[in-house]
Order: C-alpha cells, then sequence, then structure tokens
C-alpha cells in the first residue's frame, strides 16, 4: 500500500483505484480507506467519516457524523490507529440528526472535549427543541422501513457543544472543504465538498445500499439510491438535492450508509439517479409522497396525516386464518 501520509491531491486525482480496506486492525468493522486523508469507518448499519492524514495527531482531523449509541468505543480505537494514540479531532460535524448519525456523539464530544456543528435548520434536533417526524413505514422496500416505526426520533439535546457551521460554507477544521445545504431527507442536511480532489461525503442526501432493505444492508451490494425512503420528509427538495451533487462530478463519494464508490460507476450511477430521481427513489406511496413535512428554524412545523398501511391488516388477516386453521385442525382430531 502507498504511503498515505505523503500523498497529494494531485496524488488522488492519478490514482486509480480506491476502497482499500485496512486489514492491519483487529476490527469486525471495515475501515475503507477512500481517500489519502478520507478514511470511512462502516459499522453495522451506518458509516462514520475520519478526515485527516494518517498519523496526523490531536486536533489534526476531523469526524463526520458520530454513529449509532454502540459505536463509541468502535470509533475512538479506529481514531487512535489512524491518527495516534489519545488524538482528538478539532471538531466534529455532522451531515444531519438522525439516531444512526448522532448515536456516540455525547460519549464523544464530551471526552473529545470538541465542538459539534450543524447546519442552522438541523439544530432544533440537537438542541432538544423538537422531534423530528414520523418515519413512514409504508414506502416499502423491506423490513428496515418496516421496522422504522421503532427507530428513535425525538430530539437530543447536545447543548452547549453544538453550534452552527459558518455562514460562509467553510468547514472548521477542514481547509479547502466546503458544506452544502441538501435538504429532503431533514431539512438541515449537509454534504462536504473539495474541489480540489472532486472529493464528497455525501451523508444520506444519496446512498450506495438499498438501506430500506436488510438484506442489502448485509451483503452491502453497491449500487446508488436515493436518500433511505422511511425517513425522508421532503422528496422534492431531495430531488434536487441529488441533482446538485451530480453537477459537482464527484470523483469520489462517501455515503451514510454502503461503500465509497469512485469515478466512472459513481459518475454514472448519481448521474442517472439525478436524471430519474422520481422514478428510482421517490416511493409510489408513502406519508411525505406529494406533501412534505414542513420544518424552519424552530424544528418541525406541520406533517402530513398517515396514510392507509395495508401490512398490518394484512398480517393479522393471516394471523386470524392461521388460528382458524389450528382450530379446525383440533377438532378433526
Amino acid at each position: 500500500m502507498a504511503n498515505l501520509a505523503r500523498w497529494t491531491d494531485d496524488d488522488l486525482r492519478r490514482q486509480p483505484e480506491y476502497g482499500t480496506r485496512t486489514e492491519r486492525r483487529p476490527l469486525r468493522e471495515a475501515l475503507i480507506t477512500a481517500a489519502p486523508d478520507v478514511t470511512c469507518l462502516q459499522l453495522s448499519i451506518v458509516n462514520v467519516v475520519l478526515v485527516g492524514r494518517p498519523a496526523a495527531g490531536d486536533r489534526e482531523w476531523v469526524l463526520v457524523d458520530a454513529g449509532l449509541a454502540t459505536s463509541g468505543e468502535t470509533i475512538r480505537r479506529a481514531a487512535a490507529d489512524l491518527f495516534g494514540p489519545g488524538s482528538r479531532p478539532s471538531a466534529i460535524v455532522l451531515t444531519h440528526g438522525h439516531f444512526d448519525h448522532v448515536g456516540a456523539l455525547r460519549e464523544l464530544a464530551e471526552g473529545w472535549d470538541a465542538p459539534i456543528y450543524a447546519h442552522e435548520l438541523e439544530l432544533p434536533y440537537l438542541t432538544g427543541r423538537s422531534d423530528y417526524p414520523p418515519p413512514d413505514p409504508t414506502v416499502g422496500g423491506g423490513l428496515m422501513a418496516r421496522l422504522s416505526p421503532f427507530y428513535p426520533k425525538k430530539a437530543n439535546d447536545f447543548r452547549p457543544r453544538v453550534r452552527p457551521l459558518p455562514a460562509d460554507g467553510s468547514v472548521p477544521g477542514l481547509a479547502g472543504w466546503r458544506w452544502l445545504n441538501t435538504p429532503g431527507h431533514t431539512p438541515g442536511h449537509v454534504s462536504l465538498f473539495r474541489d480540489a480532489a472532486r472529493a464528497l461525503i455525501a451523508g444520506d442526501a444519496f446512498v450506495t445500499t438499498k438501506q430500506e432493505s436488510a438484506l442489502a444492508v448485509l451483503t452491502q451490494r453497491v449500487e446508488i439510491h436515493g436518500p433511505p425512503a422511511y425517513f425522508t420528509q421532503d422528496w422534492e427538495a431531495a430531488g434536487q438535492s441529488v441533482r446538485d451533487l451530480a453537477a459537482l462530478r464527484p470523483d469520489i463519494a462517501v455515503t451514510g450508509h454502503g461503500k465509497p464508490m469512485s469515478g466512472g460507476a459513481l459518475h454514472a450511477g448519481l448521474d442517472r439517479l439525478a436524471r430519474n430521481f422520481e422514478r428510482l427513489a421517490v416511493p409510489s406511496h408513502g406519508r411525505y409522497v406529494g406533501r412534505p413535512a414542513l420544518a424552519d428554524e424552530r424544528g418541525t412545523v406541520s406533517v402530513p396525516p398517515p396514510v392507509s398501511d395495508p401490512v398490518p391488516a394484512i398480517l393479522a388477516g393471516a394471523a386470524a386464518v392461521a388460528a382458524v386453521a389450528l382450530l379446525l385442525r383440533g377438532r378433526n382430531r
């Protein structure tokens, strides 16, 4: 493997292959080098990103997102392995505040004494002011969507560490990077982009696995999809965000779910999704299809009513049929 600490952006553009797995650590989770200073840590159902040169040292790197509530120790070990024992980030930047992106946030921010940055429209969900709209299990696609009503959606309160991202688009601790508001999945969702190397950290604006499907999550088959449908609250805004990101022509993308992608496969897949977003990503049926949840600086303002969900009735009917069959079987003995 090349000495990543010596790579430059010019080296990055010349590299034909990305996605090198780091095999030198005893982690069940995958640590994948997406770029010389962009490392994707794949946790059980979500990714976090560590941005900084290997062996950079204390306060010379940034963590993007914070995984699940059980992810803290794994993230700390990955950081120590990459940047040196005891190395702390200069900041933790959030793409958004869903439970699988902030699970270990309090533990990490307090342990590292690190500030937290997010878009101002995401702050109500990170300061205890507002809950997210209810997830939508009717969007289809698999077990992950069907189980979404059981996922946490309550607001967290990370004051006083949480603060808004700079209004000028800069990313604290990451020279050469800029943040872009990419709403739709949530109102204050952001993606991070470095123009020099055309490197993108997309969060859940789009993902590289079918996150609605438990089988796809387990197998990690690489294919570009729209944002996780069960939590996406504004499909029109989500489509525009994908088109905006496709227009950047990223050469490398790390998303909140799925493996990093690069090169021609990324270009083709993202362009296809941008051109056909309504057909490929928007569910045919769902609570937020055709009518988004509304939000402002206070948080969630209004939510459309639930839509009919045939699955519970089908399950209840199947259970009733099975019960009758068992009863008749018992009588016929």
